[in-house]
């Protein structure tokens, strides 16, 4: 039984991205929040390397857009040479994290019980105890993703004009804030990703395709520390966390 890792990483970022001179709306260009560096390194490249560093991990796709690939390849052989040791692979994203993952599954060989684990690329904090956890519980359960308690009071509203209004407050037991990685059996997220493609379906994550193909989806505990980088500030958290 083989591991495969799935890293989608063809999005712009636009978060992350600085304002134009003279202009409170408009960045400069959208750039991809993967590759803002960290302590000198890429995001992405960071996120790798957690992976490319646990023994069970067999192979690893990227799916980034086609004008990025050539320079990555470049920048893995210069800058990443220790994580070549497993087998990396690229294919070409699509505009959506669904299309992403799924040009990778159309890439991928694996026999129905493999375990397929999908990572956000800008969550290079995970810790190889989580990614252990979420492949003991794919194997056992068939899906699983990393989560942590909610500990903010979670309301649920209702959208108006004029903005939103509270309509009732969901108690914080029955919540999890969903993390990555997300594991699977590719038995099971292969017919989950084939249903919603029929369907037109386009969910958040992988845990929700493969929920709506009725297949329970199992929670290790995850970290407060595997933050997932969308903006500036995060970043900063990054690198006080990469410190420690």
């Amino acid at each position: 039984m083989k591991v495969v890792v799935i890293i989608p990483a063809a999005g712009l970022g636009t978060r992350m991205a600085p304002v134009a001179a003279g202009s409170k709306d408009k960045p400069k260009s959208p750039p991809s929040k993967q590759f803002t560096e960290l302590d000198g390194t890429p995001v992405l490249i960071h996120t790798l390397r957690k992976f490319a560093a646990v023994d069970a991990v067999g192979e690893i796709w990227i799916a980034l857009r086609e004008n990025e690939i050539t320079g990555f390849r470049q920048r893995l052989k210069s800058e990443a040479k220790d994580m070549l040791k497993k087998k990396v692979e690229i294919v070409i994203g699509g505009e959506h994290r669904q299309q992403s993952v799924q040009s990778a599954l159309n890439a991928i060989t694996a026999a129905p019980d493999d375990i397929i684990l999908v990572h956000d690329a800008v969550r290079p904090l995970v810790t190889p105890e989580i990614i252990s956890e979420v492949i003991s519980a794919a194997r056992k359960y068939g899906a699983a993703i990393a989560g942590i308690p909610a500990v903010d009071t979670v309301k649920q509203v209702e959208r108006t004009a004029e903005g939103a209004l509270v309509k009732a407050t969901i108690p914080r037991a029955a919540i999890v804030m969903a993390q990555t990685p997300q594991g699977f059996r590719y038995s099971v997220i292969r017919k989950a990703f084939d249903e919603a493609e029929a369907d037109g379906f386009l969910g958040t994550d992988e845990s929700s395709l493969v929920e709506r193909s009725g297949h329970d989806v199992a929670v290790v505990m995850g970290s407060p520390r595997n933050i997932k980088i969308t903006a500036p500030s995060d970043m900063e958290l990054a690198e006080f966390y990469l410190g420690k």
